[in-house]
């Protein structure tokens, strides 16, 4: 599978369509900013996805524009959450559990470790950093599903709205 994306991938990259889909997503409206805030959560496509959230703010509302790409960026985070809760955790825990892991484990449920992995995920999603590592860390923790699709909208939104009126500031 890992050969056939990267086959996949070079196979896209040579199509003139691809290059020129960034710049048109603009004229997308809001279904561009659903799909920029998809792009905003990954390693890959933050950049991307940042560069047509700046291209609508000129002509969408900030807010409007932020809430759309925030439902966007909660559907990319969510991918990623689910894979870390089940499938993940499930192929992790035998290595864990042979490397001594009640250990860590005594550890990590301690009054002072408990809140971290949390309040760290949190950050990092309301950071323009990728939102994997963050995404992860609230996957570890016992979160539901829906108590992290509140988590992640919300930290979404602020972290969108605060970039995209903070680029209005810079713009030559």
């Amino acid at each position: 599978m890992f050969i056939l994306s990267i086959m996949f991938a070079l196979w896209v990259t040579k199509l003139e369509d691809f290059h020129t889909l960034p710049l048109h997503l603009g004229d997308w409206g809001y279904f561009g900013a659903f799909f920029a805030g998809f792009l905003f959560v990954s390693t890959f496509t933050v950049a991307t996805g940042f560069v047509i959230l700046l291209v609508l703010a000129e002509s969408l509302n900030v807010l409007e524009l932020a809430f759309i790409a925030s439902l966007g960026s909660v559907i990319g985070d969510l991918v990623i959450f689910r894979f870390v809760k089940d499938g993940l955790i499930k192929e992790i825990a035998p290595i864990y559990k042979t490397l001594g892991g009640g250990h860590v484990n005594r550890v990590m449920n301690t009054k002072y470790f408990s809140w971290t992995f949390p309040v760290a995920g949190a950050a990092i999603i309301a950071s323009p950093l990728p939102d994997e590592l963050g995404v992860s860390l609230l996957g570890l923790s016992k979160l539901k599903t829906y108590q992290f699709v509140i988590i992640s909208f919300g930290l979404n939104l602020i972290g969108i709205v605060l970039l995209v009126t903070a680029s209005g500031f810079v713009k030559p």
